[in-house]
C-alpha cells in the first residue's frame, strides 16, 4: 500500500516537473561522459547549479580528460573553476581524482560503485549520480533535498544521507529511481523549501505529513 501512495506521489510530481530535464546533470544524459559528469558533480558540492554550470563550462573549455586536468597549473585550475566556491579545497580533488583514474582505471571512470567510493574525494551521492547519468544504472543520489524532503514527507524516518537512500530503495517504485534526484531537486528549490515551505502552493499537500514543520506558506 505504501509503495502504491508513493507511487501516485511521484507520478504527480513527474508531471509537475516536466521541465526537471533542465538540470545541469540532466542535461548531460543526452551525450552522456562519464568524465565530465564526475567532475560537474564535484564541482558542484556546496553551489547553485548556475556556479556549477559555469565553472564547468569554462573547465572543460581547455580541459576534458583527467590527463588534461593534470597538465594545468594549481593557479590555473583555480581560476578555471573559482565560480563553484571552495576552488581550492576542489581543485586538489579534481587533481587526486585525475590522478588515481589514471594510474588505476587506465583514465576512465569506474562503472562500479565501491570503485568510485574507493577513490578520496568521491562520496556516494557523488558516486550514485555518476552510476545513474553515465552509465544509466537504477541507483539512488541523494542530495540534501532527496534526504529532507522525504522524512518532511513521512516516507522515512533517517538522520543521515546513506540511510534515506538505503530506506528509498525498499519502498520507491523503481520505475522512478532514475528520475526522483532532478525531480526533487527542482521541487526542494521551488516548493518544498527548506524553511517556510509553499504548502498552499504543492501538489501533493494532501499527502504530505509535514513533519518537523513549524510553519509554512
Amino acid at each position: 500500500m505504501q509503495k502504491e501512495k508513493i507511487g501516485k506521489i511521484m507520478q504527480i510530481l513527474k508531471e509537475h516537473y516536466p521541465s526537471h530535464e533542465k538540470t545541469t546533470l540532466n542535461r548531460m544524459k543526452n551525450k552522456p561522459d562519464a568524465f565530465k559528469i564526475l567532475i560537474s558533480c564535484l564541482l558542484s558540492l556546496r553551489t547553485q547549479d548556475k556556479n556549477t554550470e559555469i565553472a564547468s563550462n569554462r573547465l572543460f573549455a581547455v580541459a576534458q580528460t583527467p590527463e588534461e586536468i593534470l597538465t594545468l597549473s594549481d593557479k590555473r585550475l583555480e581560476e578555471l573553476i573559482f565560480s563553484s566556491g571552495h576552488y581550492r579545497k576542489k581543485a586538489r580533488t579534481l587533481k587526486h581524482v585525475s590522478e588515481v583514474l589514471i594510474k588505476e582505471f587506465n583514465g576512465k571512470v569506474p562503472d562500479k560503485k565501491e570503485e568510485l567510493l574507493g577513490i578520496k574525494g568521491i562520496g556516494p551521492k557523488t558516486a550514485n549520480i555518476v552510476l545513474a547519468f553515465a552509465f544509466g544504472q537504477n541507483v539512488l543520489p541523494i542530495d540534501t533535498h532527496c534526504h529532507r524532503i522525504p522524512n518532511r514527507l513521512g516516507w522515512v524516518k533517517t538522520t543521515k544521507p546513506e540511510n534515506t537512500e538505503k530506506a528509498l530503495e525498499v519502498i520507491l517504485p523503481k520505475e522512478f529511481w532514475r528520475d526522483f534526484n532532478a525531480i526533487f531537486v527542482q521541487f526542494g528549490k521551488t516548493i518544498c523549501v527548506p524553511i517556510s515551505p509553499k504548502c498552499s502552493q504543492c501538489p501533493i499537500q494532501g499527502y504530505c505529513q509535514k513533519i518537523n514543520v513549524s510553519k509554512h506558506r
